[in-house]
């Protein structure tokens, strides 16, 4: 039966009319006998992969169909196009047929460029003729039938682009750290060199210029790994990790092992695409890196100070450098440590190494915190037995020079000058560590100073002992074991030392054991200070401290004001002496004054009342001497009465 017996007055109850025979056959030739018998052989076709057949009669059918369709429209038969899409109903099932093995063939498109273009240039002629169609159809027809426009350009670029996300980048790695991410990186970077050369080189032959492909694929790899990356890092990953993730984004994946490829330039442009991670992406990464790296360091660095601390209690004395200073590899360790990581992080980035670099400056002002700590509670565990550790003096000089080997590197660090800036907090904890570790050697020495120290002043000590001696012997011993120590920190520890001896030998004097009973006494006593004081004087200057830097001078000062003869006169040397050293106190002043033995009431308050007109400020530039001398408190006279005490 043809098409005019189908679509027959009768048959269509006389409602409607189709075009006479004549001009139908001249519209739509060439009509096809039977209809179903071209739906059936335009399937055949499809089956045996005879697309562009099977495409010339689908499109002839469907021509058929739409013509049909836009005269019952011109003329309102809106009614009959329910029967006329019934009857060509076989048309969808064709075009789904058709569309699966096109987009069949589109996903499998870069294996086939390879192996059969010619299936894949079919596709596209497919493709094109239908997109010509529906161009047409958009510009010029008054009535649009269904399934139009099929808009099979765009789907051909959705499934290519389906194709490339699905392949690489729908899960993501199960082993997202170490070797695994590590393995996944490198077969993306493989697989996406080796498509994006195919896609340069046959695809884009394969389909016209306007098509774009190139630049399609291109963007599509670069959007899907963004994405891909994204996915990756919302995990826990450790350091490694985070540090892969950069390099490849940042460095692999722009440079020629990658998208910069000379078999991919100059079509592939990397530099048009924008970064493969977002600046805020960047250094949300690096900061999670740097928290990383941080609890590593933090770990590393602990571990260090347990061997230090357990290495201060050997039955053996630390080891030393060329020049015989005491060292341990204490600094290397942590500086090697911290150097490495900025040394990594600039591989990077300038900021990730910046990140790192502050990271490393604040984890050595905490590990110098800690460090503190430990020498604080190795000192105690030497109070409650000197003899433990038996190398105390040495370690704790040992650790003077290390301090000084992590102030010299910390400048080394960073490999820019001008970002070398080593914080203030910094350099207040190197200093604090150096005070201390000096403080604890001063303690050692002011221990054995101190039973000499007792015995003065004393009758005995007057007429000829050897307790300078002995001191002179115990500063020396110190000083051959400063002498293990750089010079910076051994003229520090000299000095010290001095102001030390000073203090203690000049507190002796004011424990209130002693007065002068007489002239001869006071004349013994200020024989006594002057060989004392220029005995302490000359050791030390034979040590290497000059006189300008010794604070002995207050014990020649100090004689003076006890070899005065006449008592009327101490309130003008007071004033000289309070002018010398003006932390002197009331305390002081009178507790001297004590010790000579022949200062009347008046005397006395005239000088205090001198004191109290002529009251002294402290240069900057002080050594404070007698501030750090307590003397004991005066004993309160009987009083009979209220009133003033006689």
């Amino acid at each position: 039966m043809g098409f005019r017996g189908i679509l027959s007055p009768r048959e269509t109850g006389g409602t409607w009319a189709v075009p006479e025979p004549r001009d139908a056959e001249e519209q739509l030739h060439p009509v096809p006998a039977e209809v179903h018998e071209v739906f059936s052989h335009t399937l055949q076709l499809l089956r045996e992969q005879n697309l562009l057949e099977a495409h010339a009669e689908l499109m002839m059918m469907e021509h058929l169909r739409d013509n049909i369709l836009s005269q019952l429209h011109l003329r309102g038969l809106s009614s009959a196009q329910a029967t006329v899409l019934s009857y060509f109903s076989g048309l969808q099932e064709l075009n789904e047929s058709l569309a699966k093995q096109l987009w069949d063939i589109v996903g499998s498109s870069l294996q086939l460029v390879r192996d059969d273009p010619a299936l894949f240039v079919t596709a596209v002629r497919i493709i094109e003729r239908e997109e010509k169609i529906d161009d047409t159809l958009l510009l010029e027809a008054t009535f649009l039938p269904p399934g139009r426009p099929k808009g099979w350009r765009q789907k051909f670029y959705h499934v290519l682009q389906e194709t490339i996300t699905g392949a690489h980048f729908r899960t993501t790695p199960m082993d997202a750290e170490g070797s695994g991410l590590a393995r996944h990186l490198a077969v993306l970077q493989k697989d996406i060199v080796s498509n994006l050369h195919v896609v340069k080189d046959l695809m884009v032959q394969c389909v016209p210029a306007h098509y774009n492909i190139l630049s399609i694929c291109t963007t599509t790899y670069h959007q899907a790994l963004t994405s891909h990356l994204q996915d990756i890092l919302r995990e826990d990953l450790d350091k490694q990790a985070l540090f892969l993730l950069l390099e490849w984004a940042l460095r692999v994946y722009p440079s020629p092992d990658m998208m910069g490829h000379p078999d991919l330039l100059p079509e592939v442009d990397v530099s048009a695409l924008g970064p493969l991670m977002s600046p805020e992406l960047v250094d949300q990464t690096e900061r999670k890196y740097v928290v990383k790296v941080k609890a590593s360091v933090l770990e590393w660095m602990q571990r260090t100070l347990e061997v230090e601390f357990k290495e201060w209690f050997r039955e053996e004395e630390p080891e030393t450098d060329h020049q015989g200073f005491f060292q341990s590899a204490l600094p290397v360790i942590v500086m090697q440590m911290l150097n490495e990581n900025i040394q990594v992080a600039s591989l990077i980035t300038d900021s990730l190494q910046q990140k790192v670099y502050n990271m490393a400056l604040e984890e050595l002002e905490v590990f110098l915190g800690r460090l503190r700590e430990a020498l604080v509670q190795c000192g105690k565990e030497h109070q409650k037995d000197r003899a433990t550790p038996k190398y105390y003096v040495s370690y704790l000089l040992a650790m003077l020079n290390n301090n000084l080997a992590l102030s010299s590197s910390v400048s080394s660090l960073h490999s820019d000058t001008a970002r070398r800036e080593v914080p203030a907090s910094l350099q207040a904890a190197l200093d604090r560590t150096q005070k201390k570790t000096c403080q604890l050697l001063l303690e050692e020495l002011l221990l054995d100073l101190q039973p000499l120290c007792l015995q003065l002043p004393s009758r005995k000590w007057l007429s000829g002992s050897q307790l300078v001696s002995s001191m002179c012997e115990v500063i020396d011993k110190y000083a051959k074991d400063f002498s293990r120590v750089r010079k910076p920190v051994f003229m520090l520890l000299l000095t010290e030392s001095e102001l030390l001896v000073t203090s203690q030998y000049l507190r002796a004097l004011m424990q209130k054991k002693m007065v002068c009973k007489s002239k001869e006494e006071r004349g013994q006593l200020c024989d006594r200070l002057l060989q004392d004081a220029t005995q302490l004087r000359e050791l030390f200057c034979g040590l290497g401290l000059d006189r300008s830097q010794q604070s002995l001078e207050a014990v020649f000062a100090l004689r003076e004001l006890i070899c005065l003869k006449d008592p009327a006169l101490l309130s003008l040397e007071v004033l000289g002496f309070t002018t010398k050293y003006p932390d002197v106190s009331d305390e002081h002043i009178s507790t001297l004054l004590d010790l000579r033995g022949d200062v009347s009431k008046e005397v006395r308050h005239m000088v205090l009342e001198m004191m109290a007109q002529h009251p002294q400020v402290l240069p900057k530039s002080y050594r404070p001497i007698f501030s750090t001398i307590l003397v004991p408190a005066p004993e309160l006279p009987f009083c009979l009465r209220k009133g003033k005490c006689a």
